[in-house]
């Protein structure tokens, strides 16, 4: 199997993959936490700057989430076969979600009277803590295990998708988001409706440490292999130690009133929190339920060596390009929002 600096082609297409998608839960995820958050402002202008804080770029925040899929597609087939087919109906609620969120942000504001307005917050609001939750769900089945038989193919039914570790990994995962989306307002915001994101960042980051605390617990417990890695080889506890490091950094620097440190760090603690499945997880993709052996890996599940080396090439050329025009856009639209005739 061929070899670029020592690792192999599936194993550079894995750390591309994770790259893209914690590109994803950072940029959507405060996004999501702040549609989450949106019926707890109760003024028409603080929902109206809520909306605006993201205006510039929620749309373009969803383009890591196609170049995910996209990059899973052409470098592990097999897993994206098996991983949609199983997870079809939850698929399903998480793109009808996705566009009553975007129809949400786009229609709310078309007409003037409180019953369309409050609709939209309405749908806004529940569509995006669904999206979060479903993304949540979907990973905890993942780092558990899923049905699958010797021929990668699902043999289970939906309901087993709503077991209590995953639903737990959806609630830390919706936390995280609502945390996450806090933190970014209260940079984006001022006067009133900066004070009450103030109270929001704290109670919001004491709900997150529940839950991490609590999903912690749990791995542990049921997920012993999982345990096991981590017990096998030591040096990966530095990985844990820095999550707890940035999570405790977000309320040190959140208390302090300096939020887009706090806001750096709640993006390195959804990078290390993913960092930490992907290591649990590694070299498996898929893991199987009913036998370790059924188990679908990145050797069994990528594509042939020439694909995966001209696909990395692509994707060295695309991905900063997409990274660098995600820069210019919160570049350009930094500062306070301010709202005008153009606003939301």
């Amino acid at each position: 199997m061929e070899t670029i600096l020592g690792l192999d082609l599936p194993t550079w297409w894995f750390l591309v993959i994770g790259a893209v998608f914690t590109g994803y839960a950072i940029l959507d995820g405060f996004d999501l936490g702040a549609g989450a958050l949106h019926l707890f402002f109760r003024k028409e202008a603080s929902r109206r700057i809520a909306l605006n804080a993201i205006g510039p770029v929620w749309d373009g925040n969803e383009v890591w989430l196609v170049i995910g899929g996209g990059a899973l597609f052409a470098g592990f087939p097999h897993a994206y076969a098996t991983v949609f087919s199983a997870f079809y109906v939850p698929f399903m609620l998480f793109v009808v979600a996705l566009i009553f969120r975007a129809i949400s942000i786009e229609f709310r504001s078309k007409e003037p009277m409180r019953w369309w307005r409050l609709t939209w917050d309405i749908s806004y609001s529940v569509s995006s803590v669904l999206v979060a939750g479903i993304l949540g769900i979907l990973l905890g089945n993942l780092i558990r295990g899923i049905a699958i038989g010797p021929d990668y193919e699902f043999t289970g039914s939906t309901r087993d998708f709503l077991n209590p570790y995953a639903l737990l990994t959806g609630l830390t995962v919706i936390a995280l988001f609502m945390m996450h989306g806090a933190i970014y307002l209260a940079i984006k915001t001022e006067n009133r409706l900066h004070a009450k994101l103030m109270v929001l960042v704290k109670n919001t980051s004491r709900f997150f440490v529940i839950c991490f605390v609590t999903l912690t617990m749990a791995t542990l417990i049921y997920i012993p292999e999982m345990a096991e890695k981590f017990r096998r080889y030591p040096e990966l506890f530095a990985v844990p130690a820095l999550t707890i490091l940035a999570s405790i950094n977000i309320r040190r620097w959140a208390e302090k009133g300096i939020y887009w440190r706090a806001f750096l760090f709640s993006g390195l603690t959804s990078a290390l929190l993913l960092g930490l499945a992907a290591i649990g997880l590694y070299p498996v993709l898929v893991p199987s339920t009913l036998n370790p052996a059924w188990d679908l890996t990145i050797q069994k599940a990528a594509s042939s060596d020439p694909s995966l080396r001209n696909m990395l090439t692509i994707a060295a050329i695309g991905v900063p390009i997409v990274a660098g025009y995600t820069v210019f856009v919160f570049w350009t639209f930094r500062g306070k929002v301010k709202l005008d005739d153009s606003s939301y």
